[in-house]
């Protein structure tokens, strides 16, 4: 296994009304810079916080192509990824990194 580890990530609002799919090299850090307003200008926007989703691995082209395939699916298709591991909806970020 490499030295990195990259991650595939859905977040959410309060209201659970927006999902955000993304990736990054380091999950705690890149929720910390959604949460605190540093993250996309869309996170922002919709105030995007919760972590409700990821998955993770070693190969940064298999965690991209990830990203594109999740994002490409239906909003049914992420609720139903979502659901399958995190069925209450709980933040994960609070679970993992607090």
């Amino acid at each position: 296994m490499s030295d990195r580890e990259y991650c595939v990530y859905i977040m959410t609002n309060a209201h659970h009304t927006v999902l955000y799919t993304g990736v990054t090299n380091n999950l705690q850090r890149r929720v910390l810079e959604h949460q605190s307003g540093k993250g996309s200008g869309f996170t922002k926007k919709y105030n995007i916080h919760k972590l409700v989703y990821f998955e993770s691995g070693d190969d940064v082209n298999a965690a991209i192509f990830r990203e594109k395939q999740i994002k490409a699916g239906s909003r049914k298709k992420k609720m139903d990824l979502i659901n399958s591991l995190n069925p209450e909806w709980k933040d994960l970020f609070e679970e993992h990194f607090k």
